[in-house]
C-alpha cells in the first residue's frame, strides 16, 4: 500500500457499511475489533481503527480520485446511508468535480474527478496566459 489513512471509528460496523455502501469500497481484510481494511481502486486504501475521531475542528481530510459518471452515483448512496452528508459535486477552478462527504466518523472525504478539456474555459485561458498549451 503505498498510501493509505488510518481512521479512528467509535462504531466500526457503522463506518464499514458507511464507506462500502455509500463511497464504493469494499472489505479487502478483518481483524474484529482491531482493524477493518477497505480498498476502492489501486492505492486507495483505508484502515478503519477502534477509537474517537479527530479531536481537531474539521476531523480529517483526505480526496480520493474517481472518474466523472462515478460522482452523481456516490453522492445519491451516501445520501442513503447518511441523508446531509454530502456537499456538493461542485466545479472546482482546478477544472475538477468534486463531491465532499462527510462519514460518520467525522472524516471529510473528497471524492475528485478531471472534468473534460474544454479550450475555450477560464481554466485553459489561464493555462494559456502563464505559457501552458492544452492537451
Amino acid at each position: 500500500m503505498p498510501m493509505f489513512v488510518i481512521v479512528p471509528c467509535p462504531d466500526i460496523a457503522r463506518s464499514v457499511e458507511f464507506w462500502t455502501e455509500g463511497l464504493g469500497f469494499f472489505e479487502l481484510f478483518a481483524a474484529p475489533g482491531q482493524v477493518t481494511h477497505l480498498r476502492r481502486w489501486a492505492f486507495q486504501d483505508v484502515l478503519l481503527v477502534p477509537g474517537a475521531p479527530a479531536d481537531r475542528p474539521g476531523g480529517l481530510t483526505v480526496s480520493f480520485s474517481c472518474v466523472l459518471g462515478e460522482i452523481e452515483a456516490i453522492a445519491a448512496a451516501c445520501e442513503r446511508v447518511a441523508p446531509g452528508c454530502t456537499v456538493g459535486p461542485r466545479v472546482m477552478p482546478w477544472n475538477s468535480m468534486e463531491l465532499e462527504v462527510r462519514t460518520p466518523e467525522r472524516t471529510r472525504v473528497v471524492m475528485t474527478a478531471a472534468q473534460p478539456y474544454d479550450p475555450d474555459s477560464p481554466a485553459a485561458e489561464h493555462l494559456r496566459s502563464i505559457g501552458i498549451e492544452g492537451p
